[in-house]
């Protein structure tokens, strides 16, 4: 039997190449996207991956048949898409992308004519389109010409100097290691930092599209830049996804802060200029929360999902955000979007202009451990699970916009339903590893019962 290995959400469609994902199918998802949009000019770029050009081709097509004009970009980082999008008000963007997936998946990313991702209503409409035999194609004499335009990250890169003293910045003369995964951002990295006056040590900048190191930016896939870092007496590293959306650092010592603070460093830096709102996902650490508290200002949470948080930050007016598990940082005075780019760069003002070290600034923001484990749970008992945990603990600010969290003074913990296997996450932050790992044990003992 056939495998199916395709995922369709509110994220877009992506899947295994050669599998169900074939260019027919990424074709017939960019002509419903054409029409979703009305036609006009549509944004695309992709990553590095070895499929990335023979996808690009089936989209344009889809594109073209429906009477939009193609504006192709080449290997960029999604939020260039994002905010080329804004760039030229396009009526949408289209990143041919599986970000953090291994390297056998690719996926489409779809942008609307705000440059940001589409939402839940949104991505609903465009899958009717998609499931619609009937399509509104053009005869060829209305068929756009495609077009291409070389250097968009500079639009980027000028957003985001714009936002920052560079002067500050490169005053401090940091050396930075810089991990780019084979991926988009392994074209710009090294030169963006160096035009902040850093001295830098860049791995992983082969654009071939084999990565040498797994995508996910996580700890356990980062040990040459760690080792780096030390043995280079870099200040700080960054290691990206493959689609340059997501970073996290590495302090001096070699040892990584966790995917978690990226956004916390980011946002204790914009809140002592800026203390306005901040909105994250409900999986970000506690962290984020006390730093806001801080500066005397409001943290909302929002479902886990870059449109959720985008979309609650647009509608509170928030300075700063992001999504604390995938170290997506976004800073609306850029681009409301995840940014590994805009991240690098205020952490590294913040470093400029406190004249301190990473792990000196870590000292006055709470460290917090995790633990974690999945419960066999059936999706109807966990919505029951839920309900119980929800009414029991009251007196833990319960919030249930997306599973269960629970926030006591030195602790939180998540209760979350997998969307694709009949279990319950639980995961668990502490300032101590025993209570943390003691969280996780009673939850998943309740959950049980």
């Amino acid at each position: 039997m056939a495998r199916v290995n395709l995922k369709v959400s509110v994220s877009g469609v992506r899947g295994t190449v050669g599998d169900a994902l074939t260019p027919s199918l990424m074709a017939g998802f960019a002509t419903a996207f054409g029409e979703y949009v009305g036609g006009g000019r549509v944004i695309v770029g992709r990553d590095t991956r070895p499929s990335g050009p023979m996808y690009e081709r089936a989209v344009v097509a889809g594109l073209l048949s429906v009477g939009c004009q193609p504006v192709l970009l080449g290997v960029v980082p999604t939020p260039t898409v994002q905010m080329m999008v804004d760039e030229y008000k396009a009526n949408g963007g289209i990143i041919i992308t599986a970000s953090h997936n291994p390297a056998e998946w690719n996926a489409l990313k779809l942008i609307g004519a705000s440059g940001i991702f589409l939402n839940h209503t949104e991505a609903a409409e465009l899958l009717d389109i998609y499931n619609q035999s009937d399509h509104a194609y053009v005869p060829e004499d209305e068929y756009r010409n495609l077009r291409t335009v070389e250097n968009a990250f500079d639009v980027q890169k000028k957003r985001i100097f714009a936002q920052v003293d560079r002067e500050v910045i490169q005053g401090a003369k940091l050396k930075v290691a810089i991990d780019c995964c084979n991926g988009a951002g392994a074209p710009y990295s090294r030169a963006f930092l160096e035009e902040l006056g850093c001295e830098v040590v860049a791995l992983f900048e082969e654009t071939d599209g084999i990565f040498r190191r797994p995508p996910e930016p996580v700890a356990e896939n980062i040990s040459k830049l760690c080792k780096t870092v030390v043995e280079q007496k870099c200040d700080i590293g960054f290691a990206q996804d493959p689609d340059a959306d997501r970073i996290v650092v590495v302090g001096a010592d070699g040892v990584p802060v966790g995917e978690q603070y990226s956004v916390v460093l980011a946002t204790e830096h914009v809140l002592s200029k800026t203390p306005d709102p901040v909105v994250v996902n409900v999986q970000t650490t506690k962290a984020l929360a006390d730093v806001a508290a801080k500066y005397g200002c409001e943290a909302h949470f929002t479902p886990v999902g870059e449109i959720n948080v985008t979309s609650k930050m647009l509608e509170v007016g928030a300075v700063i955000g992001g999504e604390g598990g995938s170290g997506g940082v976004i800073f609306p005075a850029v681009h409301p979007c995840r940014d590994s780019f805009t991240g690098m760069a205020l952490i590294l003002e913040m470093m400029a202009m406190r004249r301190q070290g990473l792990e000196q600034i870590l000292e006055g923001i709470p460290r917090y451990l995790s633990a974690g484990c999945k419960v066999p749970c059936p999706p109807v008992r966990a919505v029951e699970v839920i309900r119980k945990l929800t009414a029991k603990y009251a007196d833990a600010h319960p919030v249930t916009i997306d599973g269960l969290r629970l926030d006591w003074e030195d602790a939180w913990v998540l209760i979350r339903a997998s969307n694709t296997e009949p279990i319950v996450r639980v995961f668990a932050e502490a300032l101590k590893q025993e209570r943390a790992d003691e969280l996780v044990a009673q939850f998943a003992a309740e959950i049980e019962d």
